[in-house]
């Protein structure tokens, strides 16, 4: 009887958090978002499970970053506005089995990093505001989060749904861009980019990611857009149309990578 019981309780909090999500998401032109793929959902149930509490708190980080790290943020994006599920989606920049990849060289950087290295880079580009230091609460919490992701991982091997897909190498047209942004985009993104912070993340303007982001990067954006855009039907646009739109949202303002954090 306790175990039904439980099972009963696990069940309705689970159709309650996912009824919470669809009322969330539903002026995105009338629609839901699109269900996640059974094995990506068994994913995320599974990796969150059993946190300690610090990675508990990396969680909230992840997931309400504008929230909980406020002092280090400039814009009003989450981590989790571009690793989709709290970091568990494929294809979505994950964070499974990421700890163990780490330290690594960094292109960007020009040198070799840590993980909390590669944290600071994300608040100083992604969340366009500054690095907590190594030794902070903000750092150590999301540390803890990635790692406990990462415990059933075979260190040094990435996940198989590490990093985005592959695309083919097309020239996206800003102005074909813009009639897909106004048919598939602006639904839940706004006609201004603006968003609907914290649901909806804002694309352009003061609200979004700097120009020294990885997201800035059309090519980038395109792989992201391919897969897991737009959310009420993901994986419906066509490469050209993924290349149209990132070359569109390419065009529009956003603030400026502060240099004084190049070398992250």
């Amino acid at each position: 009887m306790t175990n039904f019981r439980s099972n009963m309780l696990t069940l309705l909090s689970l159709s309650l958090a996912a009824t919470l999500t669809c009322c969330d998401i539903s002026g995105c032109d009338g629609h839901h978002v699109h269900a996640a793929p059974a094995a990506d959902s068994a994913i995320s149930r599974n990796a969150t499970a059993d946190l300690s509490a610090l990675a508990n708190r990396g969680k909230l980080i992840f997931d309400q970053t504008p929230k909980y790290a406020s002092g280090y943020v400039g814009n009003k994006l989450a981590c989790s506005d571009c690793h989709i599920r709290s970091g568990t989606a494929a294809h979505a920049a994950p964070m499974v089995d990421l700890a163990g990849l780490f330290p690594m060289f960094n292109k960007r950087a020009g040198h070799v990093i840590s993980l909390q290295n590669r944290i600071q880079e994300c608040f100083a580009r992604s969340e366009a505001g500054q690095p907590p230091p190594e030794n902070s609460a903000e750092i150590q919490a999301l540390v803890a989060y990635i790692d406990g992701l990462s415990r059933n991982g075979v260190r040094g091997k990435a996940w198989q749904g590490r990093g985005l897909v592959k695309v083919p190498a097309l020239t996206g047209n800003p102005a074909a861009g813009k009639a897909v942004y106004a048919a598939q985009c602006a639904g839940c993104h706004g006609a201004d980019g603006a968003g609907v912070p914290p649901v909806l993340p804002p694309l352009w303007g003061s609200g979004s990611y700097n120009d020294g982001a990885g997201m800035n990067n059309p090519a980038k954006m395109t792989a992201f857009v391919l897969y897991n855009m737009p959310q009420n039907h993901p994986g419906t646009l066509t490469p050209q149309e993924a290349w149209d739109v990132s070359a569109y949202i390419h065009t529009k303002a956003r603030p400026k990578f502060n240099q004084a954090f190049k070398d992250y």
